[in-house]
């Protein structure tokens, strides 16, 4: 298949910074694709040119259209790193592009501050919520984030101020690589830079105070982490809860009956490329939800308000169910089990000897595991120290053939 889309990435050094296959890439296409800075930069030699547009789908689409001329997209940086090259790599076979980036923004900003980028937290605010950083926030975390304009150093200060973060170092590169190259730096409690130009990386250096808290991504945050009005999988159970439906990379749960979202969003705090889809049909837990994953860092969970089984029709296929309510209802169960393909995972929890009953059916009709969790927390009796036990949880587990 011939090779008709080229995707080059464009530093602020500008075409002179362009290898000779980049420039010739360049040179030879009939429509340039890019922003108003890289359009500028082409000398104009009846070429047609295209820029980028809301929503952003049109012009892909346009892109797509043109299959079989001679297409260049001009980008940022490296294409691949939070870029247009993701968005069209899945759109269009590899074996008909060719894809040269720049050195990234993330690459630039450890270079000049000596980091070493294995070791480093990369994350985008470009067109995503702010919230996102919240995920990332750990004691001694080095974080490098893309800024969707001259105002998100400001709003990442403030973020990390409500966070007790406020210590932190922060710096903020402005048009790295060229001319006008400027680095910005102070804590985030100190910062008072106002505006920056728009094309600007943040570096930040996490350091918390005592009233930051800790919120690892491992499975098992703090109860009060959340708010809820009482629907809630306890820490110890969300543990082994999450530790049977195993998030991995690009796989997708779905958390039915969701409460106030906690299986949902640890699932995707535990493996920041999961995917998870919360239904719940009451609305102010709906509402919950929202506020939560906000909190906890996963503003992107998909949530869906609705009565399932019927809620779960035209959802995408998930790689794991969690059942958090309704279990004992032999229709949401078959339709959950129905939707998961070969490996997939189910876990289930009750509490009431109904549902361990429909648990126990379940399990001699396609295997699987059940186990019973019961936890006890140490609390004051009078002068003295006793046990407390919480409600005892019966766990279904299975893997689809």
């Amino acid at each position: 298949m011939e090779k008709w889309l080229s995707i080059v990435g464009v530093g602020e050094d500008g075409l002179g910074g362009l290898t000779d296959e980049a420039r010739r890439l360049v040179a030879g296409a009939e429509v340039l694709v890019g922003g108003d800075r890289h359009l500028a930069m082409v000398p104009e030699a009846g070429q047609e040119r295209i820029g980028w547009r809301t929503p952003l789908e049109s012009v892909v689409a346009e892109i797509e259209g043109l299959k079989g001329r001679p297409v260049c997209v001009l980008a940022t940086g490296d294409p691949m790193f939070f870029g247009i090259g993701v968005t069209l790599a899945r759109r269009v076979p590899l074996a008909e592009m060719t894809i040269i980036p720049a050195t990234s923004a993330f690459s630039l900003a450890c270079a000049r501050l000596g980091w070493p980028l294995a070791e480093v937290e990369t994350l985008t605010l470009h067109g995503r919520p702010l919230e996102l950083i919240h995920g990332y926030l750990q004691p001694r975390a080095r974080l490098l984030i893309l800024s969707h304009d001259g105002g998100t150093p400001e709003q990442v200060a403030q973020a990390l101020c409500r966070r007790d973060y406020g210590r932190s170092r922060m710096w903020v590169f402005e048009h790295m690589g060229g001319e006008q190259e400027r680095v910005l730096e102070a804590t985030a409690e100190a910062w008072r830079a106002g505006p920056t130009a728009d094309l600007n990386t943040i570096a930040v250096d996490c350091v918390a105070g005592p009233a930051a808290g800790f919120q690892p991504r491992v499975p098992g945050l703090p109860d009060d982490a959340y708010t809820h009005d009482g629907q809630l999988t306890k820490r110890e159970v969300r543990s082994a809860t999450l530790a049977v439906l195993g998030p991995a990379p690009g796989h997708l749960l779905w958390d039915v009956g969701a409460g106030c979202g906690s299986i949902a969003i640890e699932w995707m705090r535990a493996c920041p490329r999961a995917r998870a889809i919360a239904i719940e049909r009451n609305a102010d837990r709906v509402r919950l939800i929202e506020s939560n994953a906000a909190s906890l860092g996963v503003p992107e969970l998909e949530i869906v308000g609705g009565e399932a089984p019927a809620a779960l029709a035209r959802l995408d296929a998930p790689d794991a169910v969690f059942i958090g309510g309704g279990a004992a209802e032999d229709a949401l169960f078959d339709a959950c089990w129905q939707a998961l393909g070969p490996g997939g995972r189910l876990a289930a929890n009750v509490v009431t000897v109904e549902g361990e009953q429909a648990l126990s059916r379940w399990r001699e009709r396609i295997g699987g595991d059940l186990t019973r969790i019961a936890v006890s927390r140490a609390s004051p009796i009078g002068s003295f120290t006793g046990w407390r036990p919480q409600m005892a949880v019966t766990q279904f587990s299975a893997v689809k053939p």
